[in-house]
């Protein structure tokens, strides 16, 4: 029976929890709401009344918290209490400068921090699957990886430098959140058209987006902006678009028309669309 602790239990860290409890490991946790803590009690989990008495005896120290701020906070309240050769497995969504600054800092220091982000949402957390991130020391990883693999379908080492899982993980959240966005604007022209939500989306029955994605980001992060969708065509479809919306409101066409703008202005328009993407790739190739 491996001891380990979950600092952070809501959604997410209660499913976690739940998982770690029906493999037989022993689970102690703290909330900041004890409440939430204490629901898990009756699954078995031991409630601690401070983050340092959380983690004594632990093994590994799951972090499922909110920000950057709260891990630091967190992390100091808890070392008191922290067994010296234990690891610290830190969930929470970070800024990747700041994630950088924190792991060198404190594996100086003799803390065993590895920043190990997920893709995994609290149902999936409760039946082990979806993706756990991890970058930082090769060794930690070594000796959590088992531990890892039986948290999530899928475990993906992004090597030592330690901002990696960080810059990954926002860039999957920013697919997300953008392609939530893009829907919430299908709906809004599917209105437009008289339409309903649900209708709009039976053009994914034989429409794929991701081939394109796949296919265009490949040729973007190349630099390859060969017309195949010339800009200004793109930007009279989103003249359209914007026209059928009217006045009701947009989460990302109006943005991506400006940028239009800007790009055109610029003198791309008879490039493929995917041009405005031009600023990002050329500042990636930048020695």
């Amino acid at each position: 029976m491996t001891a380990i602790a979950y600092l952070g239990t809501g959604l997410l860290g209660s499913g976690f929890v739940e998982a770690a409890l029906g493999r037989g490991d022993s689970v102690t946790v703290w909330n900041r709401t004890r409440e939430k803590a204490e629901a898990l009690a009756a699954l078995g989990a031991t409630v601690a009344d401070t983050p340092a008495n959380a983690v004594r005896g632990a093994e590994r120290v799951h972090l499922v918290l909110k920000d950057d701020e709260v891990v630091e906070e967190i992390v100091a309240a808890l070392r008191p209490g922290l067994g010296a050769n234990a690891i610290i497995c830190d969930h929470t969504t970070t800024q990747p400068a700041l994630t950088a600054e924190r792991a060198q800092r404190l594996n100086a220091q003799g803390v065993h921090y590895l920043h190990c982000p997920v893709f995994i949402g609290p149902a999936a957390a409760r039946l082990a699957q979806g993706i756990i991130m991890a970058s930082g020391p090769e060794a930690l990883f070594a000796q959590v990886k088992p531990a890892l693999e039986q948290q999530a379908q899928k475990v993906v080492y992004w090597g030592e430098r330690s901002d990696l899982a960080a810059a990954y993980k926002l860039m999957g959240n920013a697919f997300i959140i953008g392609l939530g966005a893009l829907v919430s604007d299908v709906f809004t022209l599917a209105a437009g058209s008289d339409v309903s939500p649900a209708d709009s989306l039976k053009l994914l029955e034989f429409f794929n987006p991701g081939t394109m994605l796949q296919n265009r980001g490949k040729k973007m992060s190349e630099g390859d902006f060969a017309a195949s969708f010339e800009l200004t065509m793109a930007r009279k479809d989103l003249r359209l678009m914007l026209e059928t919306a009217g006045a009701r409101p947009l989460a990302a066409l109006p943005s991506i028309a400006a940028r239009m703008d800007e790009v055109i202005a610029q003198g791309h328009g008879a490039e493929d669309f995917g041009v405005i993407a031009r600023d990002a790739v050329t500042a990636a190739r930048v020695p």
